[in-house]
């Protein structure tokens, strides 16, 4: 029998007819993992009923019980409760759960909330079957692949590689001018390091390794649109969560989710900046245990000409909401990438929370330290 040594809380959300929360418990069933409490109560959201389960499982089944239900329900909340963190205890009942080690992102990285392999009627690819073929395939890669492993190599279609061309050539005439130094500087050696070209979509596993050797950040595929607590955990490792598929050949120039273009030009060539690297994985380290409103406020960090420009304010750039189908109306322009991370530590130490937490490199894992009274 395995090892219970932990009281975890999953929170999902089911449709009214029984059969469909019967269905969402046959993993514990099939994995011998007992029920220690269910409730459901109506979802504030939609007609469904909103259900939370604790139950005992290890850190090595949960990965495995989380995605066969995901399979079931779709996206899964989860927390540990009245978790002792290495001796510290949490001021609320639940401590919104986090992962302590890399492999841990297996449970929280396959959470796609939007989009992956299920297009909703508006997504330019939703009534093009050959498309939505192809988005179940790259799904798959990401939903079965495990921290650690070597990611997938891909060949992509020659339609695929056509809306590449046309992203690649529009975008690498703007960067000279409108791209800041930083990115200007990282840019051009991707172009022989990852074999970057018009004509070629670059493999995440080259550009992983890369990354790896320059600030010590990776790559991981994922299905779609994960949870923004999700995304910003996966940063707290230097992981950067990465789709894999390109946006319908019919509208290149835009998508309303990221994309394999929106990761390779858009982000990675900041994440081989070692200040970057540094400050990005601030704000992931400053999510952790952090309440949903906080997480909320950390991943709102976004940094026409008609937009209006602000020195950056970590209290004002977290109340900022952006729109995802347009430009930016508002900018918060830092010093530097240095200045930006020494104001988000400060930031970071009004976030309530009864610890802290430190990444150890060595291992590759979270180290949670206790505040002082009264901190």
């Amino acid at each position: 029998p395995q090892k219970m040594n932990k009281d975890f809380c999953l929170v999902f959300t089911v449709t009214d007819e029984v059969q469909n929360l019967i269905n969402a418990l046959e993993p514990l069933k099939e994995l011998c993992i007992p029920l220690k409490h269910l409730e459901t109560r109506p979802s504030k959201t939609s007609s469904s009923h909103d259900v939370f389960l604790q139950l005992p499982c290890s850190r090595a089944v949960l990965p495995l019980l989380v995605g066969k239900m995901r399979a079931i329900v779709g996206p899964i909340t989860i927390f540990q409760t009245n978790e002792l963190i290495r001796g510290v205890q949490s001021e609320s009942h639940c401590t919104p759960w986090f992962p302590r080690c890399i492999q841990d992102l297996d449970i929280s990285c396959n959470n796609v909330i939007k989009y992956g392999d299920q297009l909703t009627p508006d997504h330019a690819g939703y009534g093009d079957p050959v498309y939505r073929e192809r988005r179940r395939y790259f799904a798959s890669i990401a939903n079965n692949y495990r921290q650690g492993e070597p990611i997938p190599k891909l060949e992509y279609t020659k339609e695929e590689l056509d809306t590449w061309k046309v992203i690649f050539n529009h975008q690498s005439k703007l960067y000279p001018a409108h791209a800041c130094k930083e990115y200007n500087e990282q840019f051009p050696a991707l172009f022989s390091a990852c074999h970057y070209r018009e004509d070629n979509i670059p493999q995440v596993e080259d550009v992983s390794q890369y990354l790896k050797s320059r600030t010590g950040y990776q790559l991981r595929p994922v299905a779609g649109w994960i949870h923004s607590r999700d995304f910003l955990a996966a940063l707290a490792f230097r992981v950067f969560p990465t789709t894999q598929y390109i946006r319908h050949h019919s509208k290149p120039k835009y998508t309303p989710e990221p994309d394999v273009c929106h990761e390779l030009m858009g982000h990675v060539p900041l994440f081989a900046n070692a200040s970057f690297a540094q400050f990005s994985q601030e704000i992931g380290l400053a999510s952790l245990g952090a309440s949903n409103e906080w997480v909320e406020k950390l991943s709102s960090f976004c940094v026409s000409d008609q937009a209006k420009y602000e020195e950056f304010d970590c209290t004002r750039a977290v109340l900022q909401s952006y729109p995802t189908s347009g430009l930016q109306p508002l900018y918060f322009v830092a010093k530097s990438f240095d200045d930006m991370t020494q104001k988000l530590c400060e930031f970071a130490k009004t976030i309530p929370k009864p610890f802290t937490v430190t990444y150890d490199p060595a291992t590759q894992g979270i180290q949670v330290v206790d505040m002082p009274c009264g901190y």
